[in-house]
């Protein structure tokens, strides 16, 4: 098991049948995505490793070491390839990532904000920001 790293290269299986291929991570249950080419495939692998060890990240958890590809065995049908994640942008991307959240007012404002074209969101932002004395730069 290891800590955690910015760069991270696990083996994925990439199966092909004729409705696309899929990919699993054998030493990441549960990191499964899909593509309908090499190159959609890669990109899904690399997002779905990304979020998979982001989560793990987030939540404390070991992460185990990659296996060696030369102890991998697949079928005829299926290839092993590395997969590289860089995640200093990832991590940097989940924490500005926007989340929605559910606002409750009186009436009259919303119809006033309405009239005057308000972006609750960035009215919102703003407050929050002059409110906790943060720099709204702030990961």
């Amino acid at each position: 098991m290891s800590n955690k790293k910015d760069r991270y290269i696990y083996p994925a299986i990439f199966d092909y049948a004729d409705d696309g291929i899929s990919v699993e991570f054998p030493d990441l249950p549960g990191c499964l995505t899909a593509g309908d080419s090499d190159r959609e495939a890669v990109g899904m692998a690399k997002e779905a490793l990304a979020l998979h060890l982001y989560g793990m990240e987030q939540d404390n958890d070991s992460i185990p070491d990659p296996t060696h590809i030369k102890d991998l065995k697949v079928d005829a049908n299926q290839t092993v390839v590395l997969i590289d994640v860089w995640m200093r942008p990832f991590r940097d991307e989940m924490k500005n990532k926007a989340i929605k959240k559910t606002l409750t007012i009186p009436k009259w404002l919303d119809d006033l904000a309405k009239e005057n074209n308000v972006n609750y969101s960035h009215v919102l932002k703003d407050a929050l920001i002059k409110y906790l004395g943060v720099d709204e730069k702030r990961p």
